[in-house]
C-alpha cells in the first residue's frame, strides 16, 4: 500500500477544498506573510496559467521568472519551466512542494572547475610548464 501524503497532518484532497485563510494558518511564517501581503499581476497570471494547465486546456509548456511563488496545493502535478538566468528548468511540481517557493528547486549556479593557468595569469604561473 503506497503511503498517502500528509501535509502536517492533513490529506492532500482536504488541503485542495481548504478556504485559503485555514490553509495561510498552516504555513509557515514567512510563507504566510508573502501570501498575506497581495498577489501582483505577474502572479496572477501565472495562476491562471496553472489552473488551465491542470484542467487540460493550456497546450503549450508553463514558463516563468517567477521564482518567489508559493507552491499551493492546487498546483500539485502541473509542470512549470522555471527560469535559472541561463535557461529554463523544468520542474514538475509534487505534494512534498506545498508551501515552498518554486525558486527552491532550480539551482542558479553550477559548480566551478578551474583549469590550470594560462599565459600571463600571474607570475607565479610563468614557472608553471604550458603543454
Amino acid at each position: 500500500m503506497a503511503k498517502k501524503f500528509e501535509y502536517k497532518g492533513i490529506l492532500l484532497k482536504e488541503l485542495e477544498n481548504m478556504s485559503m485563510d485555514k490553509l495561510f494558518q498552516l504555513f509557515p511564517a514567512r510563507a504566510r506573510r508573502s501570501l498575506t501581503r497581495g498577489i501582483t499581476d505577474g502572479k496572477r497570471k501565472l495562476i491562471e496559467e496553472i489552473k488551465q494547465a491542470k484542467t487540460g486546456k493550456l497546450k503549450n509548456p508553463i514558463k516563468t521568472h517567477l521564482r518567489d511563488l508559493i507552491i499551493l496545493p492546487y498546483m500539485v502535478g502541473v509542470q512549470i519551466n522555471v527560469f535559472s538566468g541561463k535557461e529554463f528548468v523544468p520542474v514538475t511540481i509534487v505534494p512534498e512542494m506545498i508551501s515552498h517557493y518554486l525558486g527552491e528547486y532550480v539551482i542558479t549556479n553550477k559548480r566551478v572547475s578551474h583549469g590550470a593557468p594560462g599565459v600571463g595569469a600571474s607570475r607565479s604561473s610563468l614557472y608553471v610548464p604550458l603543454k
